[in-house]
């Protein structure tokens, strides 16, 4: 970067700096939340700065009053060659079969594994925050601080869901730091982050709230499973790979959120960096000293954001809420209140839920067992139910990828199928065969349409390679459920250009349904 240009963006630094800073004399965003693990409140930085010298005295304040709570982690495993290298060439004179048992005693063969990245002390009895995929299947961790002690770390337990763990260490005088309410936290907000990125220790950077509330559909590669809770805070502080477990730190010096993900094609800062809300965190921590484990409450559906499509179809005034695709579980507690797929969820307990990040804080404030109330919208009725959560499945995770756009099995003596034209949304179709339903493991009765091929557009929402079934019509109302393609063809020839229709679709990869809003003739 040339000089004239540094300078330049230098003043409108400067200057952007003194909005904030009078902005903040205003003190309006005064809060005060207490992390109630640590035996002794640990006060935060309560006066904010009035001038730009002052803002510079209180980034240093920060730095210094925060930085010695922040921990480097370092973390091992030991593989044997065995399991790194399947293929080596068997050892003489060991019987066949034997080959890993007489592995594990041979030094030479045994490959250290090592993470590295950062976290922070949270209580003085030694209670740390970091990422899960810092620690996980790690069976030796080191935590040091920056006073260059030295302490083996015991893994108190981990959340794959919210990629947090928690690490205990015993040791006197450990620094401490406050915790926030990333609630109350506004997107321009200066914020913090600090950590040992790329193998420097005790790094600061500073940047502003870019985002609160991303979500999975914004950021698919951030998830993880069909229960992980997507509710990043995005910020432009710089966040490189050892950062991760690392504080995201306000003006006032309390922990907002933990540095965990960034947004990159190179593996290294691009501009985007993403933390887990400290609420979320804290919850998932006092879950996992107390039980263990996360006792996760949950409704039992599939969910998105509502899009343009879907608030034209379902009749909302605006394009907000959350729409039901589907039961995640049998035992769905929303299916027995009788939420529907294509409902969408508007309110929960009273407040707007707006996107799925805000009703997913909503729910996990409550524990298995508790009940929530539901405002919903089915198509222009609004109506009102009481869902009693249930505790998450322990095995959510697994989810399979089955299915292709070929039978995956064939019988000679049967004729394929015919594949019917639905022109007006671009697909075409045909019957679900009882030797794919079976290959696919769906029941041998399943009916509906299946997407052999879809129109190549940015904006067509099917995959058209087979494994997809639209099983019914959810709009216009009533509902028909669908049989065959031919049923299909029949029911949209009587949609005319310019209408919206829902469908609800059974994802044979995802083994779930979801609800696809079009517009006739937009396609």
């Amino acid at each position: 970067m040339n000089s004239p240009r540094f300078k330049s963006f230098g003043a409108v630094g400067i200057a952007f700096a003194c909005g904030l800073v009078f902005a903040a004399g205003f003190d309006l965003t005064r809060f005060g939340f207490a992390q109630s693990n640590t035996p002794a409140r640990t006060a935060s930085l309560t006066n904010a700065p009035a001038s730009v010298a002052e803002l510079n005295s209180s980034f240093v304040g920060i730095a210094e009053r925060v930085t010695p709570a922040v921990v480097s982690i370092s973390a091992e495993r030991t593989r044997t060659q065995a399991q790194a290298r399947p293929n080596q060439q068997r050892r003489p004179n060991v019987p066949p079969g034997l080959e890993d048992f007489f592995q594990q005693f041979d030094p030479r063969q045994q490959q250290p594994q090592a993470s590295s990245g950062s976290g922070f002390i949270v209580s003085a009895d030694g209670y740390v925050l970091t990422n899960n995929h810092v620690v996980e299947n790690f069976d030796r961790i080191r935590v040091t601080l920056t006073d260059h002690r030295e302490f083996s770390a015991k893994l108190v337990g981990r959340d794959p869901q919210t990629d947090v763990a928690v690490l205990k260490i015993e040791g006197s005088n450990l620094p401490v730091t406050p915790l926030g309410n990333d609630e109350a936290v506004r997107v321009g907000e200066w914020v913090l982050a600090v950590g040992n990125p790329l193998g420097l220790e005790h790094t600061v950077t500073a940047g502003i709230v870019s985002a609160k509330g991303r979500s999975g559909t914004e950021l698919p590669d951030l998830s993880r499973d069909r229960l992980a809770i997507q509710d990043f805070i995005q910020t432009d502080a710089a966040i490189n790979p050892g950062n991760s477990g690392g504080p995201l730190v306000n003006i006032r010096g309390e922990v907002i959120g933990i540095n965990s993900a960034i947004a990159t094609r190179t593996g290294y800062y691009s501009g985007y960096g993403f933390a887990i809300p400290i609420n979320l965190a804290r919850d998932v921590m006092e879950d996992l000293v107390k039980n263990g484990r996360v006792r996760r409450a949950v409704i039992g559906v599939t969910i998105n954001d509502v899009t343009q499509e879907d608030a034209r179809a379902m009749g909302l005034k605006e394009i907000s809420g959350i729409k039901v695709g589907g039961y995640s579980m049998d035992n769905s507690p929303a299916k027995a209140a009788g939420l529907e797929p294509g409902d969408v969820i508007v309110k929960a307990d009273g407040r707007v839920a707006d996107r799925v990040s805000t009703l997913q804080r909503i729910i996990r404030s409550h524990e298995p067992g508790e009940t929530v109330d539901l405002e919903v919208i089915r198509f222009g009725e609004r109506k009102n139910m009481r869902v009693r959560l249930i505790e998450a499945p322990a095995d959510s995770t697994e989810l399979a990828t089955r299915a292709s756009g070929e039978e995956t099995e064939r019988t000679p003596s049967r004729t394929r199928p015919s594949t019917l034209n639905v022109s007006s949304i671009g697909i075409r179709v045909q019957d679900v065969t009882p030797e794919f339903a079976r290959a696919a493991q769906l029941p041998a009765d399943q009916k509906g349409a299946r997407i052999m091929e879809a129109e190549r557009s940015t904006t067509s929402p099917f995959r058209g390679n087979g494994s997809e079934i639209i099983t019914a019509v959810l709009y216009p109302r009533p509902r028909r459920d669908i049989g065959s393609a031919e049923e299909l063809r029949d029911v949209l020839g009587k949609v005319k250009d310019g209408d919206s229709i829902s469908l609800l679709i059974y994802d044979v990869q995802q083994q779930g349904t979801r609800v696809v809003s079009i517009t006739i003739g937009e396609q």
